[in-house]
């Protein structure tokens, strides 16, 4: 559908389209809309940035940042009222009573699901950048040619030595703490110092490399500050990141590019702007403008640039596309036999974990807001399977559970107990490459729409074959290494979760090298539309097995700089 005469008409005149136009317009300002501000902002264009939700500062919009336990009605966990209100919501692992603020809530913004799909949302200033998981690793070629190799979806258009330099370049300014680890294809980057690992963690990375040769055990490589940056930081080891972080010792995009973007003087923000759809210039055969609507007056307002950058995340992103509808592009702008298509999410169905019975005289300092890192060694080197390909890696993490154990369950006996340090535990997620598919798609809906007379979003995703046969062998090899390090009460499960609880879905608008096959070229430019840029998990063409975010900060860059330097040629 296009601008249709269920929505307000624009009624600008000259005066008021000049006022409306800038050099460059960016949709979202979470991790990759912050950065495309941040990047177009220093190259000197004049950049709107438009964000769907709510407008948060820096520290002042942290309500629960400072809050004790104790100081929270239900002492952090959700309540039974919340829950039944929010049956998706209240599956992610993210959400408490200190952060539910910061999400969407399952009534305020409907989708339609064809099966199970959790779509976790932060509709605000700085996204879901706010609440992120902050685990960054470097893809490799072992990622980027993998689709070539094994004829699966489409070859990516960049290899490694194109985006090298950009991840470093991002890292730089993000402040990643972690180790230069010498793993070939899990690159090392330009770090801070790492946090340390704690006894229990230490012994299993000992056990795990000497019974596993191939394996690693490594600390986490995860954007919280060990030295200050920029004004920034340090981490204060309190680990409530996802509350939002008055000292600033993690990155988002509140706290780190938006602040960079908007001490440039160029950078206009406004908040509860729903984009619509993007307008598309039959002659130029580009896009001009966007179409806006208030989230709060309904009122329908157009604004212009040279430049888009379309960041609003993956699905948001690809929503844009779909409804940006024209006579040349009657079904939505991009490539209509592959955009809404190939939808991924990475799995994180396998749990396992156990306790230590030694190492009682040691401890840690503070609360980490970091873990450790299993990297992928499944299909890496010499090690084939034969009932899936790709692979897999495993966040974990130790700790010393509270208390010892006593007969007393009530009284002073059992309260003083509950002040000795306990058992020592060890908990471990697989994290497995979802391949792309072309039956895994969204769409728009036909007959629903939402509050701004937007077609509400249809998601129709499930793990397939190759993803729950890995699932059989992350569940085997995690109990493996803990059994082999001397853990007792091991378990290992699948909790079933739907696709989307990953937080990370990708993919539905991806890159490619022909128009005809992917929406993006290797420079994340819209083939029907070259002055649009994609640049968050929408441009996906696979998943790698490795947390995705500094992968979408770089590309951004990349893109941005590369945008910028068209511009001044005269190509856009």
């Amino acid at each position: 559908m296009g601008f249709n005469d269920s929505l307000p008409t624009p009624n600008l005149n000259v005066k008021g389209v000049q006022q409306h136009t800038y050099d460059a317009i960016v949709i979202g300002s979470g991790m990759t809309g912050g950065w495309a501000a941040k990047e177009l902002c220093e190259k000197g264009l004049q950049t709107l940035v438009l964000e769907r939700g709510r407008h948060v500062e820096h520290i002042k919009d942290y309500p629960t940042a400072m809050k004790a336990p104790w100081e929270l009605p239900h002492h952090g966990a959700l309540s039974e009222a919340f829950k039944k209100d929010n049956p998706v919501l209240s599956q992610c692992y993210a959400v408490d009573e200190a952060t539910q603020h910061f999400f969407v809530k399952d009534n305020e913004h409907p989708y339609i699901q064809q099966h199970p799909f959790a779509w976790i949302r932060g509709y605000q200033t700085g996204g879901k950048s706010l609440m992120w998981a902050r685990w960054t690793q470097r893809w490799s070629d072992l990622d980027f040619e993998a689709n070539a190799k094994q004829g699966i979806g489409v070859d990516w258009p960049i290899r490694y030595k194109d985006i090298a330099s950009w991840y470093s370049y991002v890292e730089k300014f993000v402040g990643i703490c972690g180790n230069r680890d010498g793993i070939a294809h899990l690159p090392d980057g330009e770090f801070q110092p790492p946090m340390e690992m704690n006894s229990v963690e230490k012994h299993l990375k000992n056990s795990v490399e000497t019974a596993f040769p191939g394996r690693h055990v490594i600390i986490s490589r995860t954007a919280n500050l060990t030295k200050s940056l920029n004004s920034r930081g340090p981490c204060q080891y309190r680990d409530r990141c996802a509350r939002g972080c008055p000292y600033a010792g993690y990155f988002s995009s509140v706290s780190a590019t938006l602040p960079a973007a908007n001490a440039t003087g160029n950078m206009t923000l406004r908040p509860f702007s729903v984009v619509h759809s993007l307008i598309y210039d039959e002659q130029q055969k580009r896009v001009r403008g966007v179409r806006v609507i208030d989230a709060n007056t309904k009122e329908a307002t157009e604004y212009y640039a040279k430049i888009i950058f379309l960041n609003a995340g993956t699905l948001n992103s690809t929503l844009v596309l779909l409804n940006s509808a024209s006579p040349s592009f009657p079904n939505g702008l991009g490539n209509n036999e592959v955009l809404g298509h190939y939808l991924m999410d990475h799995n994180y169905r396998g749990h396992a974990g156990g306790t230590y019975e030694g190492l009682q005289d040691t401890y840690y300092y503070g609360r980490r807001p970091a873990g450790i890192y299993i990297p992928r060694f499944r299909n890496v080197g010499n090690d084939v399977q034969k009932d899936f390909i790709r692979g897999y890696a495993f966040a974990a993490g130790g700790s010393r559970n509270r208390g010892v154990e006593t007969k007393e369950t009530i009284g002073t006996a059992y309260k003083e107990s509950l002040t000795e340090p306990g058992a020592w535990s060890v908990w471990m997620t697989g994290m497995g490459e979802c391949l792309p598919d072309y039956n895994n798609k969204v769409s728009l809906s036909k007959t629903k729409k939402d509050d701004w007379g937007i077609p509400l979003l249809e998601i129709d995703c499930r793990f397939r074959n190759n993803e729950l046969s890995m699932l059989k062998d992350i569940l085997t090899t995690s109990a493996e290494m803990l059994e082999r390090a001397g853990f007792k009460n091991i378990y290992a499960y699948d909790d079933e979760e739907a696709p989307g609880l990953g937080i990370h879905e990708m993919g539905t608008a991806r890159m490619g090298k022909d128009p005809k096959t992917s929406v993006l070229n290797g420079n994340n430019q819209l083939w029907d539309a070259p002055n649009v840029f994609v640049t968050d998990g929408a441009c996906m063409a696979s998943t790698a097995c490795q947390n995705p975010s500094l992968t979408y900060m770089a590309l951004t860059a990349r893109a941005a700089h590369f945008a910028v330097n068209e511009l001044k040629r005269g190509n856009l």
